[in-house]
């Protein structure tokens, strides 16, 4: 659980306490700290952060929207457990609107600011790097800013919502199957072990290669679906997952 005392009262300092909780308990939730299936209630998390229960339950019910947590009248929230099931369809959902807005992606490239671009190579540097030594605290941050800055390309907010949301349900679902991997030294989950092509897609849309930009999207998303067969113990990918 989120630490108490006056570390967690450093954390809540930004524009509002109910955005800055419920950033705060969502990094919680991707790091692993909050478990799937970890049950809480709005008093505990305002005694965590010594606030008042007012901005917790909107914060968590925020999450609830989101699809992080699910609300038990009697038990208060817990942390939402995705199926193998759930998260292929999350998966599969992804692929279907990135195939729809594919010609979008390649206009937008090509008249992509250098600035821009150079934030989105930045951010693909970094995630790659962190994939490749197998640092998923890292990984999980830069990853989620890569896609998001990529779907922003797109042009359209409501897209670009839907993929982001899409984006942190699976990390949610990945994140404790992948440290367990890991610990346990799965084939293929080590250091280097986790999708790490992101320079290659920043690459492929510089050179208005529209192709090779899909045909990297389509790899990724048939890795997690090859992660998802291997977890249900249908063989499946048996290289570096997508998530």
């Amino acid at each position: 659980m989120p630490a108490s005392g006056a570390g967690a009262r450093g954390i809540v300092h930004r524009s509002t306490l109910r955005q800055q909780l419920a950033d705060a308990l969502r990094d919680e939730v991707l790091a692993g700290r909050l478990p799937p299936g970890r049950e809480f209630t709005v008093k505990h998390i305002a005694e965590q952060y010594e606030v008042s229960a007012t901005p917790v339950r909107e914060a968590l019910f925020d999450l609830a929207a989101q699809g992080l947590l699910e609300s038990d009248q009697h038990k208060g929230f817990r942390v939402r457990e995705y199926s193998v099931a759930e998260f292929r369809g999350m998966v599969e959902a992804r692929s279907l609107v990135v195939a729809g807005v594919q010609g979008r992606l390649a206009i937008a490239a090509s008249d992509l600011a250098p600035d821009r671009l150079a934030v989105l190579r930045r951010r693909a540097e970094e995630a790659a790097r962190a994939a490749g030594a197998g640092d998923l605290d890292v990984l999980i941050g830069y990853d989620l800013r890569f896609w998001s800055e990529l779907a922003t390309m797109v042009g359209n907010p409501h897209i670009a919502a839907f993929l982001h949301q899409l984006r942190v349900r699976c990390w949610v679902f990945s994140i404790s199957r992948l440290r367990a991997e890991l610990l346990r030294r799965v084939p293929g989950s080590g250091a280097g072990g986790l999708w790490s092509r992101h320079e290659e897609v920043v690459a492929a849309l510089a050179r208005g290669d529209e192709e090779g930009v899909y045909a990297l999207l389509a790899e990724h998303d048939e890795r997690a679906l090859g992660w998802a067969d291997r977890l249900e113990g249908r063989g499946g990918y048996a290289g570096p997952p997508g998530f």
